[in-house]
C-alpha cells in the first residue's frame, strides 16, 4: 500500500516534453510569408509581376534572392523596403512608371550581392549615380536616359552586359571613362539614342556593340583599336559617309557610303559577317583587294546599292552573297570563280533578263543550293 501511494505516473511526452515531434508537425521552420496575391514557387522567389501595384509590397521575405515586380504601376522605390533585402540576387522592375525622383540614390546601395538589374521601360531621366559592384546585367533601356552618372557602371569588375538602348543620351551626357574599370563587358547596347561621335574610353572587352540609329557621322582613326575582340559592331542608320568610315566596322547598312578600299577594311581577318546594305555603292568604287584579308568572311550583304555586275574577287570561304535590289544586267561564266564554297546566291529585284546569267558561273559550286532570282525583268533560267 505504501509504495502504491508513493508512485506516481510519468507524464505523457505529448503533454510536457517541448521536445518530442507532435504527429503532423515538422521540425522545419515555417515558410515565410508570401505578399498578398503574389505568387512564391520558392523560399528564396518572390514573383508579383503584372498585379497592377501602385505600392512596393511591404512584407517580402528577407530570404528573398530573386524578386520581379515586372510590369506594374509602381512610381517610387522606397529605400527602408529595398534596403531590408540585402541578399536580393535578381530585381526585375520592367515596365512600371519609375522615375528618377522616385529612384533615391542610394536605392540600391544594400543589394550588395544584387547580380541581375532590369529597369527597362520605365521613366528614368538620369541613370542611378550608385549601383552595386557584384552587377553582371544591368537593363535600363527604354527609359529617358539623358545622363550617366561617371560611377554609375565604373569598377564592376563581374559587369558583362549593358543595355541602354531607345534613350535620349547625347555624348555630353555619357561621361569620359564612364565603364572604366568594368573590363567584363562583353555586349553594350547604345542604340537609338542621339549621339553624334563614337563614344570615347570604351571596355576593350567588348565583343559586340551596339550603335544603330544614332547621330554619329565618322568613325575616327584607331577609335576601336583597343577592343580586339569585337566581333559585332552595328553602325546601321547613321549618317556616315565614306570619308567617316574607319578600320573596323561590320554592319553598316542605311548610311551613305559611295566608295570602299581596301584599308577601311584592314585587320578585320576574323570578320565572318559584313552588312553593306542600303547604301550608294557601285562596282567601280570597290578599290582592288577590297576583300583581301577578309578571309573568314561567310556572309556578305551588298543588296540595295548601285552595282550593275557582281563584285569580283570576292572572299574564298564566302558561303551567303546577297545582291538583291541593284541594277545587275548579266552574270559572266567567271563572276564566282573565287567563292566556290558559296551555299546561297539573292540576285531578286535586279534587271535580269532570261539569259542573262552565264551558264557556265555556277560550275565548280558544289554546295549551292539556293538561288534567287526572282522579280527581275523576265523569268531567269538558272
Amino acid at each position: 500500500l505504501l509504495l502504491g501511494l508513493l508512485w506516481v505516473p510519468r507524464p505523457a511526452p505529448s503533454m510536457e516534453d517541448p521536445t518530442f515531434p507532435h504527429l503532423g508537425e515538422s521540425l522545419q521552420p515555417p515558410p515565410p510569408a508570401c505578399p498578398q496575391r503574389c505568387s512564391c514557387p520558392r523560399a528564396d522567389t518572390v514573383d508579383c509581376a503584372g498585379l497592377d501595384l501602385w505600392v512596393f509590397p511591404s512584407n517580402i521575405t528577407k530570404a528573398a534572392r530573386h524578386l520581379s515586380l515586372q510590369n506594374n504601376q509602381l512610381q517610387e522605390l522606397p529605400y527602408n523596403e529595398l534596403s531590408r533585402l540585402s541578399g536580393l540576387q535578381t530585381l526585375d522592375l520592367h515596365g512600371n512608371f519609375i522615375s528618377s525622383e522616385g529612384l533615391p540614390d542610394e536605392a540600391f546601395e544594400s543589394l550588395t550581392q544584387l547580380q541581375h538589374l532590369y529597369v527597362a521601360h520605365n521613366k528614368l531621366s538620369v541613370a542611378p549615380q550608385f549601383l552595386p559592384h557584384s552587377l553582371r546585367v544591368v537593363d535600363m533601356a527604354a527609359n529617358e536616359v539623358a545622363e550617366i552618372f561617371p560611377l554609375t557602371f565604373r569598377d564592376k569588375p563581374a559587369l558583362t552586359s549593358v543595355y541602354l538602348h531607345n534613350n535620349v543620351l547625347s555624348n555630353s551626357g555619357l561621361p569620359s571613362g564612364a565603364f572604366r574599370g568594368s573590363e567584363a563587358i562583353t555586349t553594350l547596347s547604345l542604340s537609338s539614342n542621339q549621339l553624334s561621335d563614337l563614344p570615347p574610353g570604351l571596355p576593350a572587352s567588348l565583343e559586340r556593340l551596339f550603335l544603330q540609329n544614332n547621330l554619329i557621322s565618322k568613325v575616327p582613326q584607331g577609335a576601336l583599336c583597343c577592343q580586339t575582340r569585337l566581333r559585332e559592331l552595328h553602325l546601321q542608320y547613321n549618317k556616315l559617309t565614306d570619308g567617316g568610315l574607319d578600320a573596323t566596322t561590320f554592319r553598316l547598312q542605311r548610311n551613305q557610303l559611295r566608295a570602299l578600299e581596301p584599308e577601311q577594311l584592314a585587320g578585320l581577318g576574323q570578320l565572318r559577317e559584313l552588312s553593306l546594305a542600303h547604301n550608294r555603292l557601285r562596282v567601280g568604287d570597290i578599290g582592288p583587294g577590297t576583300w583581301h584579308e577578309l578571309q573568314a568572311l561567310q556572309v556578305l550583304d551588298l543588296s540595295y546599292n548601285d552595282l550593275s555586275f557582281v563584285p569580283p574577287d570576292l572572299p574564298e570561304a564566302l558561303e551567303e552573297l546577297h545582291l538583291q535590289g541593284n541594277r545587275i544586267g548579266h552574270v559572266g561564266p567567271e563572276a564566282f570563280f573565287s567563292t566556290p564554297r558559296l551555299r546561297a546566291l539573292f540576285l531578286r529585284a535586279n534587271r535580269l533578263h532570261m539569259t542573262s546569267i552565264s551558264a557556265e558561273a555556277f560550275l565548280g559550286l558544289a554546295h549551292l543550293r539556293v538561288v534567287d532570282a526572282a522579280d527581275n525583268l523576265e523569268q531567269v533560267l538558272v
